[in-house]
């Protein structure tokens, strides 16, 4: 009597649920916790089939699970325990864990089922879930952050980067202008001032020769000032971008006589311009005066470039695509290594000696000709002269 009044004061004490049903899942007892779990007075489920306190589908499948287990003995709750839905008087769920041992008793099986509450449990690991998620969330947005931060500092690094490339590119140009204007304005200055001398003293003599020869020394050192003057006018008016276009109808074979006609005065002794034009008409609509200064350059420097007694060739060639400008010569030659920089401002070759130049024509020559939506090409060899090509889309007549 004892021992059954000391296992009736545990069952109505344990703070979880303790339900036992017969073999027809009848409930023939129920824990004050359970009662309480369930909201139900133990008087209204003693009796009852223990599926009222199961939700749909559960509900439904009780009886066949109980007949499946007492004709197989297969058991896939019994002696096991897992975590199931709980449905109370007000229709409400909650989870918990059941675990169902099978107990003979009186000749008859009886089943107790222990219920533990898991609501509590189940509300902490929601928050968990959800504190996780939304730590995942700030882990996210702050590596977002530091991405765009580690790509704003790799940005600023590479503009950075580009400024000290650029200043350290001007730099360079810098050097290169003072190194070239010390040395292109000097030399005709020096011929201009010690000509002058000579003038002077040749008429005292009354040397009309001589006078006339070094008179002719000036006027040259005024022209290669000029020149060197006018490509920095020309570089000046590109880098503000005051170089505007003004297409006109030209004809491009008389034009080409003209350049010819003019380059043929400063050539050197023997040197021949031969210029042809090819196409089945001769006018096209282009910017004469940016034209004019890019086949003057590229003549120029064919002249200077290639020795006496030598020919250049200055082509023009309109086709139903565009027109085409051609200069070649013999001299020189431009090396492998140079050829990379030739239209870099100030570069000069390193094989042009003291030939004079402020290595600027070819990047204005460059630069004009993308004005036009032109492409300039060139091919050289050391010791086997130069060919540049330009290349514009036009209309033609």
């Amino acid at each position: 009597m004892e021992n059954a009044a000391l296992l009736k004061a545990i069952i109505e004490n344990a703070i979880d649920g303790i339900i036992t049903i017969d073999d027809r899942g009848k409930m023939e007892s129920i824990n004050p916790a359970g009662c309480k779990l369930f909201g139900y007075e133990a008087e209204e489920l003693i009796g009852k089939n223990i599926s009222i306190l199961m939700p749909t589908p559960d509900k439904e499948k009780h009886d066949d699970y109980l007949t499946k287990y007492m004709e197989t003995g297969l058991a896939s709750i019994i002696g096991k325990g897992r975590e199931v839905i709980g449905m109370r008087k007000g229709g409400t769920t909650f989870p918990f864990r059941l675990g169902i041992s099978e107990v003979q008793f009186s000749c008859r099986k009886i089943y107790t089922g222990f219920i533990h509450d898991l609501s509590r449990e189940k509300i902490a690991e929601e928050r968990l879930q959800e504190y996780a998620s939304h730590l995942e969330e700030q882990v996210a947005v702050r590596t977002q952050l530091l991405n765009e931060t580690v790509s704003a500092l790799q940005d600023s690094k590479e503009k950075v980067s580009q400024s000290l490339t650029k200043e350290k590119e001007l730099g360079q140009l810098k050097s290169r202008f003072v190194s070239m204007a010390s040395h292109e304005f000097r030399t005709p200055l020096s011929s201009i001032q010690l000509s002058a001398i000579l003038v002077e003293k040749y008429s005292q003599v009354d040397d009309q020769t001589s006078v006339s020869k070094h008179i002719g020394k000036i006027k040259n050192s005024v022209s290669s000032l000029t020149a060197i003057l006018n490509d920095f006018l020309s570089l000046e008016r590109l880098e503000a971008g005051k170089v505007d276009i003004l297409i006109s109808d030209t004809d491009i074979l008389k034009f080409g006589e003209e350049i010819t006609e003019e380059m043929q005065m400063i050539a050197k002794q023997d040197q021949k311009i031969i210029y042809e034009h090819s196409g089945t008409v001769s006018f096209a609509k282009i910017d004469q005066a940016l034209l004019k200064n890019c086949i003057i350059n590229l003549i120029s420097n064919a002249i200077k470039y290639s020795g006496e007694n030598t020919f250049i060739e200055f082509n023009t060639i309109i086709t139903e695509t565009g027109l085409t400008v051609i200069v070649k010569d013999n001299g020189i030659g431009i090396p492998e290594n140079d050829q990379k920089h030739l239209f870099e401002p100030f570069f000069r070759a390193h094989n042009t000696g003291n030939i004079p130049g402020t290595g600027l024509g070819l990047n204005i020559v460059t630069r004009y000709t993308e004005l036009m939506n032109g492409h300039i090409h060139f091919e050289s060899k050391v010791d086997h002269g130069t060919s540049f090509t330009l290349l514009f889309p036009i209309n033609h007549e």
